[in-house]
């Protein structure tokens, strides 16, 4: 019990620079009582006095604000930062050194009883504010980025953002959803695709609809002017204006020019 009451607290000095003493950590942290009291009331739990488990755990929720359901499953240091408004629910399954921050809620999608909450395994960080709902897995050192929904698994190593949460990073590597044709036209048009890949679903669709529009229309005007050409050698196409940089600029971009 005392070797891993040491690593909990020593897991709050590896992934907090601003605590600065063992005695400051046991007296402050919201974060490590809530887990300590865990520990606690989920060896009640499993000792079949599950009432006495949910009422001390209540008590833990009004001291640190921070509810914990006894049956949840929690491993090896475990860090809380700030805690506030952090909800996990009784069938959450978290791995060793997994990081949560303020305002997560580990939740659920049903009410049947069973599995209905998510696995969170080892490395995970959970950033605040994010909803991680229902019984699937979050893979090994996965991140997921503050005030993102969760409602889906969520691959090993993998980065997610956005409502809802989709992969935007793979082992550091960016993944996008669009093809090398659509990010060169992109590219023509003036804005970024890579930022396009870390916004929420809805938007990034949407772009990507009208770049798959504006891609067929270059395609079809393509080979109307090459039908056009085998009919009529004397016809030439129009030469279409090319796209330049300057001419997506910013009202700022355009100021600054201008006053210089």
């Amino acid at each position: 019990m005392f070797s891993g009451l040491k690593e909990d607290i020593r897991s709050v000095f590896d992934r907090d620079p601003a605590a600065r003493s063992w005695f400051e950590v046991l007296l402050n942290y919201p974060g490590l009582h809530a887990v300590l009291f865990h520990r606690v009331t989920h060896r009640l739990w499993l000792w079949n006095l599950k009432t006495l488990a949910r009422w001390l755990s209540q008590i833990s929720r009004w001291i640190t604000g921070i509810e914990i359901h006894p049956g949840a499953t929690i491993g090896r240091r475990f860090f809380i930062d700030h805690g506030m408004g952090i909800v996990i629910g009784e069938t959450a399954e978290i791995g060793d050194d997994v990081t949560v921050y303020q305002g997560v809620t580990l939740g659920g999608t049903s009410w049947k009883k069973g599995k209905r909450h998510p696995t969170l395994e080892d490395g995970v960080i959970v950033g605040a504010g994010a909803k991680v709902l229902g019984p699937f897995t979050v893979g090994k050192n996965a991140r997921i980025g503050s005030n993102a929904v969760v409602t889906k698994e969520v691959p090993e190593g993998a980065t997610v953002v956005g409502i809802p949460g989709r992969v935007v990073r793979q082992h550091g590597e960016r993944v996008l959803p669009f093809s090398d044709e659509q990010q060169e036209l992109a590219k023509r048009m003036g804005f970024d695709a890579y930022g396009v890949a870390e916004m929420p679903d809805v938007t990034a669709h949407a772009i990507k609809a009208l770049l798959d529009h504006v891609h067929a229309q270059d395609e079809r005007m393509e080979r109307m002017c090459s039908t056009l050409q085998k009919l009529d050698k004397n016809f030439k196409a129009m030469e279409l204006p090319e796209l330049r940089e300057e001419d997506f600029a910013s009202i700022e971009d355009s100021d600054k020019q201008n006053s210089a």
